[in-house]
């Protein structure tokens, strides 16, 4: 996806939807929330804090409170797009601009700023989580290969470690092993070459 770099060209970039953004972005213009652009996408935040967010995809659009699960959600709108991952995050979709009732949005996007105000928000666990090895991996690492694991971050060493324990069979473990044996000696982790476009 093309980076973007201001609101009008994210419109732009959806015209299938850009007479509906350009409502909801008037509708949010009329708070206080500052607008920018992150992750290619218009952001709206407090205090440099993300409130709301504008999304358009294929078959619908949006907006997303990112501590939407705050929200009283008195119309029943609201939507957890990963039911099981996403703790905090809501969406509100449309899939017409005729969807759109000014009303009751300005009066989530107001709540969600007065939820952010009082200082509402999940905060992201940052325990640390043990890793654990599975038996397959451990018995490959030996000598230079077990040195370069441990030197690995923690991140790294999970990502390792659920690669090879969520393959179902065997010969898919070996393939597997053979695989990420260089790069862990590389010192890199398995989504690396991913993690920088």
């Amino acid at each position: 996806m093309k980076k973007i770099y201001s609101v009008e060209e994210y419109i732009e970039e959806n015209d299938h939807f850009s007479e509906a953004l350009t409502l909801l972005r008037d509708i949010i213009n009329t708070t206080e929330l500052e607008e920018t652009v992150k992750w290619s996408a218009p952001v709206y935040s407090i205090n440099n804090k993300n409130v709301i967010g504008l999304g358009a995809f294929k078959n619908h659009f949006g907006i997303w409170f990112f501590n939407g699960v705050f929200l009283k959600d008195e119309h029943k709108i609201l939507v957890n797009a990963q039911e099981e991952k996403t703790k905090a995050l809501r969406q509100m979709r449309f899939v017409s601009i005729n969807d759109i009732d000014k009303n009751i949005v300005l009066a989530y996007v107001k709540e969600a700023i007065e939820n952010q105000k009082l200082g509402k928000e999940i905060k992201p666990d940052r325990s640390k989580k043990e890793t654990v090895i599975p038996k397959e991996l451990k018995a490959i690492l030996v000598n230079d290969l077990k040195v370069s694991f441990n030197n690995l971050s923690a991140y790294k060493q999970r990502e390792y470690c659920e690669y090879i324990s969520s393959a179902k069979r065997e010969a898919t473990k070996k393939t597997r092993l053979e695989k990420i044996k260089p790069m862990i000696l590389q010192g890199v982790g398995l989504n690396d070459k991913y993690k920088n476009c």
